[in-house]
């Protein structure tokens, strides 16, 4: 069987873990890459073991490539998905799927007019972590799930990013930051969202940065950096969720609970794809871990283009898919929507509950 062809375009830190994890899948081949910056792909290339480093037109224009990887920056990332489904390639990108909710309508619109299929990080939820909590949501462990809760509480990226800058501007804010995991996860275990409500607030207007790059420089902020959220489920669940960058500590928060009828989950965090998975049954006195029901556990970026790739094949929807990651992106545009008007949004797009994975697959290897 010919290999899935894939090009990776922008090669900034992320990258590598790209490079790594889709070059390693036997039904899949990083043919190219490209960069704004030539040298930075050449570089890639070598590192990587990369036939071809070009620029990104070059890469486009590639009749080989069949899916391209968008790694670059989010304000980038509608033009390059265009850009490479008018080319006629398939395109997976990095959260979010573009900034704004008219960006994300057209890359939509494109793929369907092109019969092409969009992809979009995070594929965190297709790990051994989220998958095996969605089995035991699934297989009746805890009942009906009544509702749940989702915590990302810190202190902001000043402290150790070498260029924060952008977290505090508009588009950033922990919610576009870190929502898209743990939003992406509850609507993988609960389904599509019906409403959501909102309040927001920058609790700290100017930002010093103590990271070693640029130490001591200032950040006026532009964007929420708190931001709490509840959420109406189409299945009767109700969730809570808080983003935060102006929190010290938090540790004794749960990253993610689904509480049902008949007992409650502790999710894994949603920025991994492992455990542990915990489960405490109405019956039971106390938590019990549970072994993950399934693989990929380990670090798997990449796992979303190997399941577009097997999608590809057998004319099936791709999990982590363009409509799943718009329902996500227009959720969070919502939070802040209801803040700002003093209301409910209701949302007015919806998906399908990705497919569950299959359990016991050998790595490399999909349905």
């Amino acid at each position: 069987m010919e290999k899935i062809r894939v090009g990776i375009v922008g090669c900034g830190k992320i990258s590598g873990i790209y490079f790594k994890n889709c070059s390693t899948y036997p039904d899949m081949e990083v043919a190219a890459c490209a960069d704004l910056s030539l040298e930075r792909a050449q570089a890639a290339a070598e590192e990587h073991g990369i036939v071809k480093a070009c620029s990104v037109e070059e890469l486009l224009a590639d009749p080989a490539i069949d899916i391209v990887i968008n790694l670059t920056i989010p304000a980038a990332h509608a033009e390059v998905c265009l850009k490479a489904l008018e080319a006629g390639k398939h395109v997976y990108v990095e959260k979010p799927l573009a900034v704004t909710r008219e960006e994300g309508q057209q890359i939509l619109a494109k793929a369907a007019e092109k019969k092409l299929l969009v992809g979009s990080a995070p594929d965190t939820f297709l790990g051994g972590g989220i998958q095996t909590s969605i089995k035991l949501i699934e297989d009746g462990w805890i009942g009906t799930p009544v509702a749940a809760t989702a915590f990302m509480m810190g202190r902001g990226h000043e402290h150790w990013h070498p260029d924060p800058e952008f977290y505090y501007a508009k588009g950033g804010g922990p919610m576009f930051d870190m929502g898209p995991y743990y939003l992406t996860a509850l609507v993988a275990m609960l389904g599509p969202i019906r409403q959501v409500s909102g309040m927001t607030k920058v609790s700290f207007p100017e930002r010093t940065i103590t990271s070693e790059k640029k130490y001591g420089q200032t950040i006026q902020v532009e964007t929420p950096t708190h931001v709490a959220g509840l959420l109406d489920f189409h299945s009767g669940a109700i969730g809570t969720i808080i983003t935060s960058f102006d929190v010290f500590g938090g540790a004794q928060l749960p990253r993610i609970e689904v509480y049902g009828s008949l007992g409650t989950i502790s999710v894994p965090d949603p920025n991994t794809f492992g455990g542990p998975v915990r489960l405490k049954r109405h019956d039971a006195k106390e938590w019990m871990e549970i072994p993950l029901s399934h693989g990929y556990a380990e670090n798997g970026r990449g796992l979303g283009v190997l399941d577009m790739a097997y999608a590809i094949r057998g004319g099936r929807q791709n999990r982590a898919n363009g409509e799943l990651a718009y329902h996500v992106l227009e959720a969070m545009h919502g939070f802040h929507d209801s803040s700002d008007q003093g209301k409910h949004y209701q949302m007015q797009s919806t998906c399908e509950r990705p497919k569950a994975m299959p359990s016991g697959l050998v790595k490399g290897i999909l349905d």
